[in-house]
């Protein structure tokens, strides 16, 4: 069998690699005892569901008040297991902002993360559009997340609201170069910020289908055949969500193969290469 590889600069993506996963996490989460959260655990999730590569991000550091301590370690982690790709945070409210930016480009990371509403930002503020036109300009795409956790059962200090569509909608009007990739999103946001948005808005925005029903309520088959598999990319949410979910709804699609391909890797091809 052909050796997959997944340690590979942005932009030469090999056809033999099947099934990237954009929405990955290493490390604990504070809210509840969350199994998996190990590389060595993540790499055996990503084998038993024929994941090829993930593109991970340190979760402990999300809820920390600096969360680009977290960043080290990630590259590290990275540097030994090259089927993960770092996915560094960044957050634009503190002073060096742009120094973490920078060794982002420099490392040749596939995108750089900020969750506002985590970090204590509002989602269309200052800091917000200054990253949003930075991240335009490094030719980095920048990856959210609408939630981590259904709301029903979060813990009672889990306070971060959920990304608001309209702040989608803004951002990405706010610079013409900015990419967005956004995860965790279900059915009507997705709709309520593709049908807002320009032609050319909607066509900068890829999401991921962590969050999207699949049957019987057919939400994944619905907004694909609406708005077209290109604006979709495979993320699962592991270790917080079971990736055989995600692996399952593409599997009850009737979908054409090239369709599911764009899916699990083309589209990433296109936004990297971009």
């Amino acid at each position: 069998m052909e050796e997959r590889r997944s340690d590979l600069p942005r932009g030469q993506l090999p056809e033999r690699l099947m099934r990237i996963d954009v929405n990955a996490f290493l490390g604990a989460y504070p809210w509840s005892r969350v199994p998996g959260t190990t590389p060595t655990a993540l790499l055996a999730a990503m084998d038993r569901v024929a994941i090829d590569a993930a593109w991970v991000t340190h979760l402990p550091g999300l809820f920390w008040r600096d969360p680009t301590e977290g960043n080290p370690w990630l590259y590290e982690t990275c540097r030994t297991l090259p089927r993960l790709r770092p996915v560094p945070a960044v957050h634009p409210g503190l002073a060096h902002w742009q120094d973490v930016l920078n060794e982002a480009v420099e490392r040749d990371v596939p995108a750089l993360r900020c969750d506002p509403l985590y970090f204590g930002l509002h989602p269309t503020g200052p800091e917000l559009r200054v990253l949003a036109a930075a991240c335009g300009a490094a030719r980095l795409p920048l990856l959210m997340a609408v939630r981590l956790e259904d709301g029903r059962q979060r813990h009672p200090n889990d306070v971060a609201g959920e990304l608001p569509a309209a702040a989608v909608r803004a951002l990405i009007r706010s610079d013409a170069d900015l990419r967005l990739i956004v995860t965790h999103a279900d059915r009507a946001f997705i709709e309520e910020v593709h049908f807002g948005s320009t032609p050319a808005e909607a066509g900068r925005i890829w999401w991921d289908i962590s969050w999207i029903w699949g049957p019987p309520e057919e939400h994944l088959a619905t907004v694909i055949a609406t708005i077209g598999p290109e604006r979709f990319v495979f993320g699962t949410g592991q270790p917080l969500r079971l990736p055989e979910n995600a692996v399952a709804k593409l599997d009850l699609l009737d979908l054409p193969a090239e369709g599911r391909a764009r899916i699990e890797v083309g589209n990433l091809r296109n936004l990297i290469a971009g």
